[in-house]
C-alpha cells in the first residue's frame, strides 16, 4: 500500500475513533433548575425550602419498557464523627468503647419518584453511594470492639430523629417522563458549607443519567461578623463578650433598683 494510501487510512481511523458509538451515546440527559443556589443563615433563620427542578434532554424519542424515575439527593458537608457507647457501671453509665465514623455528612436529604427499592438497584446505590448508609463512610474500628457497624448506624438513627437525615419516598413529581420537580427543606441549625445536590435518573434500577451541583449555605450580617471574629481574634471576641456580659448585668441591677425605689 502507498504512503498516500496509508495516511489516508490513518485519518479515517482516527476520525472513527472520536465518533461516539452508537450503543454508548447518552440517549437521555438532566437539565437542572435550582430556586436557590444560596442560603444565608441570618439572626432569624428558621430553616429554607429549595425548589430542584429540570427537564430531561433526549435526541431520540422516549424509551420504551421501565418508567423514568428521578432520584434528587442533597448533602452537606462532610465530617468526622466520634460515636461513644456508654454502658451501666457500678450503677453509672460510662463511655466504654468509641469509634471515629471517618466521613458523615452534616445533612443528607434524599427525594424519590417512587420507593427507593423499586428506583435504584443495590448494586447501582453501592456505585453511587445514593442511601443514606452508604452516604457514611467507616473505614474500621478496633479489633476489641463488637458490632462496629452500630456505631455508624447510631449517627443515622440520632441525625433523623434532629432532622438533618431523610429519606422522602414518592416526593418527586416526573410529568410526562420529561419535567420533575421537588422541594427538599433545610432546618435552621444547618452547617455552613458547600451543600451538593446529585439528581439520578434511573431506569429498572439503573442509573442513566446524573448531574451535580453545588449550594453555598453562609451566615451573613451580624451573624457572620461574629462568627468570623471568634474564629481569627478569639482574644478580642473573648473580650467583647466579656464587656457585654458586664454592661449587662449592670443595666439589669440599676434597673432592678430603679423598680425596688419605686
Amino acid at each position: 500500500m502507498s504512503i498516500p494510501l496509508l495516511r489516508a487510512a490513518a485519518l479515517v481511523l482516527c476520525l472513527l475513533a472520536g465518533l461516539p458509538s452508537a450503543g454508548l451515546a447518552v440517549e437521555e440527559e438532566v437539565v437542572l433548575g435550582l430556586s436557590q443556589d444560596r442560603v444565608a443563615i441570618t439572626a432569624d433563620f428558621d430553616g429554607s425550602e429549595i425548589l430542584i427542578f429540570g427537564a430531561v434532554k433526549r435526541e431520540a424519542p422516549i424509551p420504551q419498557g421501565p418508567p423514568l424515575e428521578v432520584i434528587v439527593a442533597v448533602s452537606g458537608p462532610n465530617s468526622p464523627v466520634t460515636v461513644r457507647r456508654k454502658a451501666k457501671r457500678m450503677g453509672i453509665w460510662v463511655n466504654t468503647d468509641s469509634v471515629l465514623v471517618d466521613s458523615a455528612p452534616s445533612f443528607y436529604a434524599i427525594a424519590t419518584s417512587a420507593p427507593f427499592q423499586e428506583v435504584i438497584s443495590d448494586t447501582e446505590d453501592l456505585r453511587y453511594r445514593i442511601s443514606i448508609a452508604r452516604a457514611i463512610r467507616s473505614v474500621g474500628a478496633a479489633m476489641n470492639i463488637t458490632n462496629a457497624q452500630d456505631f455508624a448506624d447510631a449517627v443515622v438513627r440520632i441525625r433523623e430523629n434532629e432532622g438533618l437525615y431523610s429519606l422522602r419516598e414518592n416526593t418527586v413529581a416526573v410529568d410526562q417522563q420529561t419535567l420533575f420537580r421537588s422541594a427538599i427543606d433545610m432546618p435552621a441549625d444547618l452547617t455552613e458549607g458547600h451543600y451538593t445536590a446529585r439528581i439520578f435518573l434511573t431506569r429498572a434500577g439503573k442509573v442513566v443519567s446524573s448531574f451535580e451541583t453545588d449550594i453555598d449555605v453562609r451566615k451573613v450580617g451580624l451573624e457572620r461578623f461574629l462568627y468570623s471574629l471568634s474564629r481569627e481574634q478569639p482574644f478580642l471576641y473573648g473580650l467583647m463578650s466579656l464587656a457585654i456580659a458586664i454592661a449587662a448585668g449592670w443595666s439589669a441591677s440599676a434597673a432592678f433598683r430603679l423598680l425596688r425605689n419605686n
